[in-house]
C-alpha cells in the first residue's frame, strides 16, 4: 500500500473517530480516539477468530512503521507544539523537581522496573534476559510528554503540579532515550557498553541536543524579529522543526530535546519580542491545529496496534502484573524526589499521588519497544509495554482529574 493511502486511511478514521467520540462520548480527544480505535481493533480480531472477517482488511496496517513514524516523523512537530505554549517562568520555578525527576527519577524507574521485572516476568514463565528487563524499565520510565500535555489540559491539575508534570514529560523522554541506547548497546554485547561512552553519549545526546535547540531557535528568533509578516513567520517556525530535528538526527544529537529547546526559546522570548500581536495569534492557531491532528493520528495508531502485536495469554498476563510494578517504582521515585527537595521548598499538598498518577506513559514508550532487535526478548516486551501504556492512557488519563478534584476538596 502506498504511503499516501495509508496516510489517507489514518487521517480519515482519526477524523472520523474523533467525531464520534464528540457526539457520543464526549471524553478527551486523544483518549476517546484510542478507546474507537482499540475497541474496534478487539472486533476486528476477535471477528476474524470467528471466521466472519478476512486478516486481509487490517493488513494494510502492518506496513506502517510505527517506531519511525513517531520519534523520526510526528515527534518533533508536537514536542515543539508543546513546548511552544510552557512558560518559561513557571518551569524555572519548578526547575529542581523537574530535573530530579527527569534524571534520577528516570534511572529509579529503570532498575526498579528492571529489576522486579525480571524476576517478574520468569515466574510467569515469560523469561527475559536481564539485559532486557532494564530496557523494559528504560522504555516505561519517562512519562510521554503527548500523552500528558493532551490530557492535563483538561484534567483540573494545580498549576504548579502541571508546570512538574509537563515539564518533566518534555525533558525525560530525551534522557530516558540515551539510558536505552546505552542499556541497548549493553544488550547486544556491541560497542558502546562501557562507562565512558555511555558518558560520551548522554553529552552528544543530552547536552549536544539542547544547546542545538537553543542555537537553532536563536537564529528562528533573529529572523523573526526582522519582519512582520505572519505567513513567512509560520513558515520560518515549520523549517526550525523540520529541518533542526533533521540536523540533529545528522549530528546524532537528541531530536526531541532539541525541540524542546527550540520550542521554549520562540514561545517565550521570540513570542515577547519577536512577533506583533497578529503572528502570535497565527502562529499559536497553526501549532494548536498541527498539535490536535497528529495527535489524533497518532492515538489512532496506537490503538490500532494492537492488530499486529504478538499477544499470548502469558504476555497479557505479564503486562497486567507489570502495570502495579511500574506505578510502584514512579511512586518511589516521586518520593524520594520529594523527601530530598522538600528540605528545601514547599510542595503543593498531595503532589506525590498526583505526580505518580499523572505520569502518563504512551506512544514513545510503544515506539521503543518496537525498536527493539527480533528475537523473543522482543516477543514478550512489545505486547507488556503496549498493555501498560493502554492502562495509562485510558485509566490514569481518565482518573486523574477525579483524583485531583477528590484529594484537593478534603
Amino acid at each position: 500500500m502506498e504511503w499516501f493511502n495509508i496516510l489517507a486511511a489514518l487521517i480519515t478514521l482519526a477524523a472520523i473517530f474523533s467525531t464520534f467520540n464528540h457526539r457520543v462520548l464526549g471524553l478527551p480527544n486523544t483518549i476517546g480516539v484510542m478507546a474507537i480505535a482499540l475497541g474496534a481493533s478487539l472486533l476486528m480480531i476477535g471477528a476474524v477468530r470467528l471466521g466472519i472477517a478476512d486478516p486481509g482488511w487490517f493488513a494494510w496496517f502492518r506496513e506502517v512503521d510505527f517506531d519511525e513514524t513517531l520519534l523520526d516523523g510526528m515527534l518533533g512537530f508536537l514536542l515543539f507544539a508543546g513546548a511552544l505554549h510552557v512558560n518559561l517562568d513557571d518551569l524555572s520555578a519548578q526547575r529542581a523537581v523537574v530535573g530530579f525527576l527527569a534524571t534520577v527519577g528516570v534511572l529509579v524507574s529503570t532498575l526498579v522496573v528492571g529489576l522486579v521485572g525480571f524476576v517478574l516476568f520468569d515466574a510467569l514463565g515469560v523469561p527475559v534476559p536481564l539485559p532486557y528487563a532494564l530496557l523494559f524499565g528504560a522504555l516505561i520510565a519517562p512519562t510521554d510528554p503527548i500523552a500528558v500535555l493532551s490530557i492535563l489540559k483538561q484534567a483540573g491539575v494545580p498549576r504548579s503540579i502541571e508546570t512538574k508534570i509537563t515539564g518533566e514529560s518534555l525533558f525525560n523522554d530525551g534522557i530516558g532515550v540515551v539510558v536505552f541506547l546505552a542499556l541497548l548497546g549493553f544488550a547486544g554485547g556491541g560497542h558502546g557498553s562501557d562507562a565512558a561512552s555511555m558518558a560520551r553519549l548522554f553529552v552528544v545526546e543530552v547536552v549536544g541536543g539542547i544547546a542545538l535547540g537553543l542555537g537553532l531557535g536563536f537564529v528562528a528568533y533573529r529572523l523573526l524579529r526582522g519582519m512582520d509578516n505572519y505567513q513567512v513567520e509560520v513558515l520560518v517556525t515549520l523549517a526550525l522543526v523540520t529541518g533542526g530535528y533533521a540536523l540533529a538526527t545528522a549530528l546524532h544529537a537528541s531530536g526531541p530535546l532539541a525541540m524542546v529547546a527550540a520550542g521554549l526559546l520562540i514561545g517565550n522570548h521570540g513570542r515577547s519580542f519577536a512577533m506583533s500581536d497578529r503572528t502570535r495569534e497565527h502562529l499559536d492557531t497553526f501549532w494548536e491545529l498541527v498539535d490536535e491532528v497528529l495527535n489524533a493520528v497518532l492515538f489512532v495508531m496506537i490503538g490500532l496496534e494492537v492488530l499486529v502485536l504478538p499477544f499470548t495469554a502469558g504476555r497479557l498476563a505479564a503486562g497486567l502484573a507489570a502495570i502495579p510494578i511500574v506505578l510502584g517504582a514512579r511512586w518511589l521515585a516521586v518520593r524520594s524526589g520529594v523527601a530530598v527537595l522538600e528540605r528545601f521548598r514547599r510542595f503543593t499538598p498531595h503532589a506525590v499521588p498526583i505526580l505518580t498518577w499523572g505520569g502518563l506513559r504512551g506512544g514513545i514508550s510503544v515506539a521503543l519497544a518496537l525498536s527493539l532487535p527480533p528475537g523473543e526478548a522482543r516477543d514478550v516486551l512489545v505486547p507488556v509495554t503496549y498493555t501498560v501504556v493502554a492502562f495509562s492512557i485510558l485509566v490514569q488519563g481518565l482518573t486523574v482529574g477525579p483524583l485531583v478534584r477528590g484529594l484537593t476538596v478534603r
